[in-house]
């Protein structure tokens, strides 16, 4: 006999944590299956999450790194400091992606079935989690190939991964919102994302930026 759900005025925001818990099977379901979809029919499969950041990496080094002769920041090689800064923007810019376009992907699922809206871009955000970890391996191995030992700030990683899942969910729930009513905003966010790449501190450090605003 299936569970009959009754939302009362109230209990949707009052219980909305516990309901999250309560479908977490659901959201295992969703992740794998968005996971799946995203390499299905693919030739490399998931080694696309690596050349995507190295094809990346070798335009950034050229351009940024030959051309216009920028400096990298301390003693981390160039070419591995944009690959470390390629990190969280694509495990940003993926996870914005996806959760954006999540509700109307799942149009057909959510029209049917009662479940905490919310595991639909969170379980998007997740896909980009695991893209990050594959990068993240890469990474390891870029240093060992450069023989650069990274310094104790490694240790804040784990709470950048953590602000970086925070930043990607918040203006996705939002956008996730205004694309349902209003489609134009398919369109926008890629725009965003890729300019958004060219005037973050990736191909250039963070001091670059403080240095100009003091002069």
């Amino acid at each position: 006999m299936s569970e009959t759900v009754i939302i009362e005025p109230g209990r949707l925001e009052r219980n909305y944590w516990l309901d999250l818990w309560r479908y977490r099977e659901l959201f295992r379901v969703l992740a794998w299956r968005d996971l799946a979809v995203r390499y299905k029919q693919t030739v490399i499969g998931v080694a696309w999450a690596v050349i995507r950041p190295l094809l990346t990496m070798f335009v950034f080094t050229i351009i940024f790194g030959r051309l216009a002769k920028l400096p990298s920041d301390g003693s981390a090689p160039y070419p591995l400091m944009v690959f470390a800064g390629m990190l969280p923007w694509t495990f940003f810019a993926t996870g914005l992606s996806e959760a954006s376009n999540s509700l109307i992907n799942n149009a057909n699922l959510i029209s049917k079935v009662y479940f905490p809206r919310l595991i639909v871009p969170t379980a998007a955000v997740v896909v980009a989690f695991v893209d990050f970890l594959i990068t993240f391996a890469m990474l390891i191995l870029l240093m060992a190939w450069y023989q650069f030992l990274p310094g104790w700030q490694m240790l804040a990683l784990p709470g950048f991964v953590v602000l970086a899942f925070i930043t990607s969910m918040g203006p996705a729930l939002w956008i996730t919102a205004l694309n349902v009513k209003y489609r134009d905003f398919r369109y926008v966010i890629p725009f965003i994302v890729q300019f958004g790449l060219y005037v973050s501190p990736v191909g250039f450090t963070s001091n670059m930026l403080s240095s100009r605003i003091t002069c």
